[in-house]
C-alpha cells in the first residue's frame, strides 16, 4: 500500500509540474523590444518613474499573516452568458481581469483566463474563487484577443491554447509577449505586438496600447517585456481597459489623446499598503476614471483569485460608497452577466449576501 501511493503521489505531482518549463514562456523576448525607448539597461521602465511598481516582500508577508475573511462564505451566484449577434456597446466580465466587450458588432476578448489557477502549475498558486461562467471553448467568435501583460492571472498558457485552436482572431499585446506565444504555437500571422501609444486596425476596429504604471515578468528576470492598458475604438464608441496599474499621472493624458469613452473596466482589486503603486484601489480606479473622461465604470480584477489581504467585498463596497459620493455612473455585474453601457442595471449589492 505504501509503494502503491508512492507511485500516486509521485504521478500527481509529475503531472503537476510538467508543464511549468513551458508555461514560463520565452527567455528571449525578441529583438524588437531593445528597439523600444522604454527598454533600457535590459528592462522595461514605467513611462513615470516616481514609483517604484515593486512590492515590499517583507510587509507583503506580515499583511498576509494577518486573520481576514479572503473568500465569501457562500458561492458566488454565476451567470451563464447567452451570446447573440454582438451588440452596440455591451459589457460581459468573466471574473478578474477577463472582460468581452461588444463594440459596433465586433467582439474584443481582454486577458483572457479560464483556467482554475492562475499560475504555471496546476497543483499550486491562486485558485478560483467562484466558477468560469463559460467555457472558453462555448465563447462566440472574437475578433480581437487583447492580452495587457504577462503575469499568470492575465496571461494563461491554457486559454491561449483553447484560443489557438477554437477561435481565428488575432492577439494583440505589448512588446515582448508575443515571444511568449510565439513559444506557444501561436503562428506570427495572429500576433500583433504593439509599443505605448502604437496602433493596430483589427476587424474595423483601432486598438491602441497606451501606458499603465506597473511590472511584468513569469520567471525571475524582471520586466523584460512590456505592460499596457488599451483603447479600442470603433467608429462611435470608445472602451478602455485599464490592465493592471498604480495610480498615474498618464491617465490625464490618455483621456486627453483618446477620450472621452462610453465606458471604463477598470482594475479595482487585489491592492495592499505593500505595493502601494502596484494596483489601484477602489478609490484610485474612479479617479483615474474621471481623468479619462469615462462614462460608466465597470469594476474588474477582483472577486475571482486571492491575490491580496483584503477582505473579498472590499473593491464592490468602496466602488459603491465612492461613486455615490462622486455621483458616477457604476455597473457591478455577477461574473457572466451581461450589461447594456447606454442601459445599465443600478449596482444592487448582489455581494452582500455572500458572507
Amino acid at each position: 500500500m505504501k509503494i502503491r501511493f508512492g507511485v500516486v503521489a509521485a504521478a500527481v505531482v509529475t503531472w503537476g509540474l510538467h508543464d511549468i518549463p513551458l508555461a514560463l514562456g520565452a527567455l528571449d523576448p525578441g529583438p524588437r523590444v531593445r528597439r523600444s525607448p522604454h527598454y533600457r539597461d535590459g528592462s522595461f521602465h514605467n513611462f513615470d518613474e516616481g514609483g517604484t511598481a515593486r512590492p515590499d516582500i517583507r510587509r507583503a508577508a506580515r499583511e498576509t499573516l494577518r486573520r481576514g475573511r479572503r473568500r465569501p462564505l457562500l458561492p458566488v451566484p454565476v451567470v451563464a452568458p447567452e451570446f447573440g449577434p454582438p451588440g452596440d456597446l455591451e459589457v460581459c466580465w468573466l471574473g478578474h481581469g477577463t472582460s468581452l466587450v461588444d463594440i459596433e458588432g465586433k467582439r474584443v476578448l481582454f486577458d483572457p483566463v479560464f483556467a482554475e489557477r492562475c499560475s504555471p502549475s496546476r497543483l499550486l498558486g491562486p485558485q478560483r474563487v467562484h466558477e468560469v461562467p463559460v467555457p472558453v471553448e462555448d465563447l462566440p467568435r472574437i475578433d480581437v484577443i487583447a492580452i495587457s501583460h504577462d503575469h499568470y492571472d492575465h496571461l494563461d498558457l491554457p486559454s491561449v491554447k483553447a484560443l489557438l485552436r477554437t477561435q481565428t482572431a488575432p492577439f494583440v499585446v505589448p512588446l515582448g509577449v508575443g515571444a511568449h506565444l510565439e513559444r506557444w504555437g501561436v503562428p506570427t500571422s495572429r500576433i500583433i505586438e504593439l509599443d505605448w501609444e502604437e496602433s493596430a486596425v483589427v476587424a474595423g476596429l483601432k486598438v491602441t496600447a497606451t501606458p499603465s504604471h506597473h511590472f511584468s515578468g513569469r520567471a525571475l528576470k524582471r520586466n523584460p517585456t512590456l505592460w499596457c492598458s488599451f483603447v479600442v475604438a470603433g467608429g462611435r464608441r470608445r472602451v478602455y481597459y485599464s490592465g493592471d496599474s498604480g495610480y498615474f499621472p498618464g491617465y490625464a493624458r490618455i483621456g486627453a489623446a483618446h477620450g472621452p469613452f462610453d465606458v471604463t473596466l477598470m482594475q479595482v482589486g487585489a491592492y495592499s499598503p505593500a505595493w502601494p503603486d502596484v494596483h489601484m484601489t477602489p478609490e484610485e480606479g474612479l479617479a483615474a476614471h474621471r481623468e479619462l473622461r469615462g462614462g460608466l465604470f465597470v469594476p474588474v480584477h477582483w472577486g475571482t483569485f486571492v491575490l491580496a489581504p483584503h477582505p473579498w467585498d472590499d473593491p464592490p463596497n468602496r466602488v459603491r460608497a465612492e461613486a455615490k459620493i462622486l455621483d458616477l455612473r457604476v455597473a457591478v455585474p455577477r461574473p457572466g452577466e451581461r450589461i447594456t453601457v447606454d442601459d445599465p442595471p443600478e449596482p444592487d449589492g448582489w455581494w452582500d449576501s455572500l458572507g
